[in-house]
């Protein structure tokens, strides 16, 4: 813990990771983490990424769920209450449960650094947002400040876009730019219809997760560049946050070319602008300076 406070010395770039991951590898829970991604099937410690942010600037971390359960909520507010790098936790909850209310409350009150929740809709039915008991729970999220990471695929935006206009007042922020068909160059339909997200002002978009959805041996940044135009274009620097989706990010790139992709990028814009997409954005959305 005091060699984390060396993280202090870094804190004026006032850089966040706003998506982030650990684990401690389980093959059977992590079934997803299959064997072509080798790289990534072990344990990943605050330890390690401790060391990675400091490497490259970074003040801290949103850590992000990967596994559907209220356990894994409660091993992510473990690490953010041990080690102060980490600024916030997006949990799990079961959002479509009759005592969701009491959940709700209890994590309020008592986890200090859960700022929201997520569910892997990616791997559901396209229509899975449009569920009533679901919806019940979204309902409730606002009330109780906390937001929430909408995680999906292209085909799914039509029912992620119902979703967000039933729910006008709550914080949304789409992971991984809806994970266009990079490693193809297809851009429709996700391209309209990420543009039609971005009309509603409550919805905000990471800039995370592009090198794992384009050739993991072949990506440039050139081949990622039309995707970063259009969520600019779209969303503005108001409403972008830059996230590593570490360690995941680790199976087609180093942390440090997934930052630079972004940074690179932003070299056109102003200094505030930078600022905002790379770290202001993501203290305003998850209030990770209360």
């Amino acid at each position: 813990m005091e060699a984390m406070d060396g993280l202090k010395e870094v804190a004026r770039w006032k850089c966040i990771d706003a998506h982030q991951h650990f684990w401690n590898f389980d093959p059977v829970r992590d079934s997803w983490i299959t064997d072509d991604m080798r790289a990534v099937r072990r344990d990943f410690t605050p330890e390690e990424l401790f060391g990675v942010l400091r490497e490259h600037g970074v003040a801290g971390s949103v850590v992000v769920q990967a596994d559907p359960s209220e356990n894994e909520t409660a091993f992510l507010a473990g690490i953010a209450s041990r080690h102060d790098f980490v600024k916030g936790v997006v949990g799990w909850v079961d959002l479509a449960a009759d005592a969701v209310g009491d959940r709700l409350a209890y994590y309020q009150s008592s986890v200090p650094k859960l700022r929201g929740f997520r569910h892997i809709v990616q791997g559901e039915a396209d229509d899975f947002l449009d569920g009533r008991a679901f919806s019940a729970g979204i309902a409730r999220l606002a009330a109780y400040g906390f937001t929430y990471d909408i995680l999906i695929y292209p085909r799914q935006l039509p029912a992620a876009l119902r979703f967000v206009e039933r729910f006008p007042e709550q914080r949304f922020v789409i992971d991984h730019l809806a994970k266009p068909d990079i490693k193809s160059g297809s851009m429709r339909p996700w391209e309209g219809l990420i543009r039609e997200m971005a009309a509603h002002p409550g919805v905000y978009c990471k800039v995370s997760g592009m090198v794992t959805e384009a050739d993991w041996n072949g990506w440039t940044p050139q081949q990622l560049k039309p995707y970063l135009d259009v969520v600019f274009d779209a969303f503005g620097t108001g409403r972008l946050m830059f996230g590593s989706d570490w360690p995941v990010c680790l199976v087609a790139a180093t942390y440090g070319q997934v930052k630079g992709i972004l940074t690179d990028y932003l070299d056109a814009f102003s200094a505030e602008e930078q600022a905002r997409v790379m770290g202001g954005n993501a203290t305003a959305f998850y209030g990770l300076d209360r």
